[in-house]
């Protein structure tokens, strides 16, 4: 990050997109705030102040950029346990926790108090949690209102408002413009509501590889659960969200032009926006900053500087996966995965016949036998370890989604039956993406870095931290050993 106002300046007169998203600037001529990547002209650096997130501008007195959109800016992903916790906060707040709960709810729900919750996210964001919380909603609202044809009220109720008069009086105090005001002003390229109408932007830090993408979740794709057709990744997702359960599904193509993804979830879905544009956001990493990859980890990474760390669209799914890969192959496991679905996930409707059902539940595998699941073609000693996975997670004693923690969640992992050390890995790396994990023990590794002993590989991969995860990844895509 820049370390003073004219290093700020200075990324915005270069408009760095390496700096997209780590800071917006607020113009007191015009009392907008824009993205460091805004395509208008630089304004002079008496008039500039310099924030750490879009909603400590907007506390300051500033409104959004109509034409950069900071609602559009790429995500940060933290790898200090500061930014863990206030990164942890920021997607509850997005999934909407503070809607029905207090700012010591939300602490407590991330065991840290209040007071250091405040302190940890001020340090981050620039800016309470709850007026985060109101700026990240008017902020999706601004982008269906720019994006959909949604009516106005469906759009205050997606973005987490509890009445359209709220709503309407809060764009008009942030925005100096009414909803139908801010939709005029909007590209007209809004496609109807419903079915295959409904498409919303996620941007990302260039580059990334989209065919290496799509080739890796291709040969790991669940048969009825996932696809890829041609460059479009196709899958089914159910989302809790107020206390009910939203099921429905997603497709994304990539918009290279636009350094983004193009999502277009299902009408079913609209009430959840803010979770499946979360979801699909640590799916496909979209918050990775890849130049600060390449530079830990040189040589590896510069043959594929593009290659992300593929996710989870959900801590159970991704937990589970990892449970059915131990110790067979891509293929294999993939086949294993589809008679899971096959046997114990719901039916779903969608546009696509090769997707038709939807993961499997922990509550439903929580409730099989031993002897159910080890039906699919797997030992009964595997079949019980995703048993007791599926029932700490469904009784609540497993947090899979939100891990702050990573070493202690490491260890509950390690503490069923079953799961072994490359097992909770790899979890951490795909259901949680963790950025600094290292597979010493994994084959292709020791393959990749021959005559090492898996100690000696561990000491190794140290020189890679923070982001060992990446270099697991590209050795996996690796053609011969790095050099030493």
């Amino acid at each position: 990050m820049p370390a003073s106002p004219s290093d700020y300046y200075a990324a915005l007169c270069a408009r760095d997109r390496r700096f997209d998203g780590r800071f917006y600037v607020g113009v007191s001529t015009t009392r907008i705030y824009c993205r460091p990547v805004c395509a208008v002209r630089t304004p002079r650096f008496e008039n500039c102040s310099f924030y750490p997130s879009a909603a400590a501008a907007e506390a300051h007195g500033f409104r959004p950029c109509l034409r950069c959109r900071p609602e559009l800016a790429p995500g940060v992903a933290p790898i200090d346990a500061a930014g863990r916790y206030a990164a942890a906060a920021a997607r509850l707040i997005d999934q909407g926790f503070l809607s029905g709960q207090s700012c010591e709810g939300l602490a407590q729900r991330l065991g840290i108090s209040a007071r250091h919750l405040r302190r940890v996210f001020a340090d981050r964001y620039g800016v309470s949690p709850v007026g985060y919380a109101q700026s990240q909603r008017l902020l999706l609202a601004k982008r269906l209102l720019a994006e959909t044809a949604l009516p106005v009220t469906e759009i205050a109720l997606a973005a987490g408002f509890g009445s359209l008069r709220r709503f309407n009086g809060l764009v008009r105090e942030r925005y100096r413009l009414s909803p139908s005001e801010l939709r005029r002003t909007a590209p007209a390229a809004r496609a109807p509501h419903g079915g295959h109408g409904l498409h919303l932007r996620l941007a990302y830090r260039p580059p990334l590889d989209w065919a290496a993408m799509l080739s890796w979740l291709a040969r790991r794709a669940i048969g009825g659960i996932e696809a890829v057709h041609g460059d479009q990744y196709v899958r089914s997702i159910s989302l809790m969200h107020g206390g009910k359960r939203l099921d429905g599904w997603v497709g994304v193509r990539a918009d290279a032009s636009r350094h983004a993804l193009s999502v277009e979830p299902s009408a079913s879905l609209v009430p959840a926006l803010p979770l499946v544009l979360a979801r699909m956001r640590r799916l496909f990493d979209l918050d990775a900053s890849p130049g600060d990859i390449a530079a830990v980890l040189g040589d590896l990474a510069a043959p594929r500087t593009g290659l992300r760390l593929p996710g989870a669209v959900s801590g159970f799914e991704g937990a589970a996966r990892a449970v059915l890969e131990q110790q067979v192959s891509t293929s294999a496991a993939a086949c294993l995965l589809k008679r899971l679905a096959e046997r114990f996930g719901e039916p779903v409707p969608t546009p696509w016949p090769s997707v038709d059902r939807l993961f499997p539940a922990a509550a439903a595998l929580a409730c099989a036998c031993d002897e159910d699941i080890a039906a699919i073609g797997i030992p009964r000693q595997r079949a019980r370890a995703l048993r007791l996975l599926a029932i700490e997670a469904a009784e609540g004693r497993l947090d899979l989604d939100d891990v702050i923690d990573v070493e202690r969640g490491l260890a509950r992992l390690q503490e069923i039956p079953g799961i072994g050390p490359w097992t909770a890995g790899y979890i951490a790396m795909r259901a949680w993406s963790w950025p600094d994990v290292f597979l010493c023990t994994d084959y292709v590794v020791r393959k990749r870095l021959p005559g090492m002993s898996p100690g000696a590989i561990d000491e190794h991969a140290r020189r890679w931290s923070p982001w060992r995860s990446y270099a697991v990844f590209h050795l996996w895509a690796s053609d011969a050993p790095p050099a030493p």
